[in-house]
């Protein structure tokens, strides 16, 4: 059984099923769930929004990490589990494999997809690249 395992969380279903999936599964491993703050997406809010959303994109992925990240505390809690949280920026696939390659994680857990629709088709798997560059295994949850 791995000793500490780092889950990928989005706010989607599907990496909240893998929270879930990894408290049940590791219950005795350290758990960790990593957000990832993409600067692509204040590109996209500001093409939707204008320019008055480029000044408060990075509080708004903030205070959206903190709020994923809270959930998933509640939902560890629940099941009597402790859980450390880690935001960092950048492209998710790449911080979560830097995050796994430096604090010794043995097993990556995830959801298949945490977008939907052209965002995904655009912006590609997150969970695919983290499947095919992992230097340990990685638990993909659909």
């Amino acid at each position: 059984m791995p000793d500490n395992v780092l889950v990928a969380v989005d706010g989607s279903p599907l990496s909240e099923r893998a929270l879930t999936y990894a408290i049940e599964t590791f219950p005795d491993a350290q758990l960790t769930s990593i957000y990832v703050i993409n600067p692509i997406d204040s590109v996209i809010d500001v093409e939707a929004g204008g320019l008055p959303v480029a000044d408060d994109w990075y509080e708004n992925a903030e205070a959206e990490a903190t709020r994923i990240h809270q959930r998933a505390t509640d939902l560890a809690a629940e099941r009597g589990i402790e859980l450390d949280t880690v935001t960092e920026v950048g492209k998710p696939a790449r911080e979560i494999l830097e995050r796994a390659d430096d604090h010794d994680v043995d097993q990556i857990v995830m959801g298949s997809h945490g977008r939907s629709g052209i965002d995904r088709a655009l912006l590609g798997s997150v969970a695919e690249r983290v499947t095919r560059r992992a230097r340990i295994p990685v638990t993909i949850v659909s």
